[in-house]
């Protein structure tokens, strides 16, 4: 099901997601439900809190194929470890329809999470 995506500057955007500690259908069902937004928009990221759901949870699909998206990842209650070197992409947001930046980031991270499955 394709839900709303919230825009700035709704101040639920700015509220840390809670820490998902229930692994269950309930949580299957919002991963393909943002899935199936985030490629509807179209876009290649998408977090829970930007559907107004309070939790830490995002997806992204960086794949170079724009025929099918194929390489979606999920990354529940993340966390960086590492990050190396810095570089600048210019980027875009769902919550900020037509406005694109670029952004100063770590060239390389490490990111432990759980999947959709704990």
């Amino acid at each position: 099901m394709i839900r709303p995506i919230l825009f700035y500057p709704d101040k639920r955007l700015r509220e840390p997601g809670k820490e998902v500690e229930v692994f269950d259908a309930e949580l299957h069902q919002l991963i393909e439900d943002m899935a199936e937004t985030m490629y509807a928009a179209p876009g290649v990221g998408l977090a829970a809190p930007q559907l107004g759901i309070s939790k830490r949870l995002f997806i992204v699909d960086v794949a170079t194929d724009d025929e099918e998206p194929s390489d979606l990842r999920i990354f529940i209650n993340p966390e960086i470890v590492a990050a190396e070197g810095e570089t600048v992409f210019n980027e875009g947001c769902l919550s900020f329809p037509g406005i694109r930046e670029d952004i100063e980031r770590a060239e390389r991270i490490t990111v432990k999470a759980f999947d959709k499955d704990g």
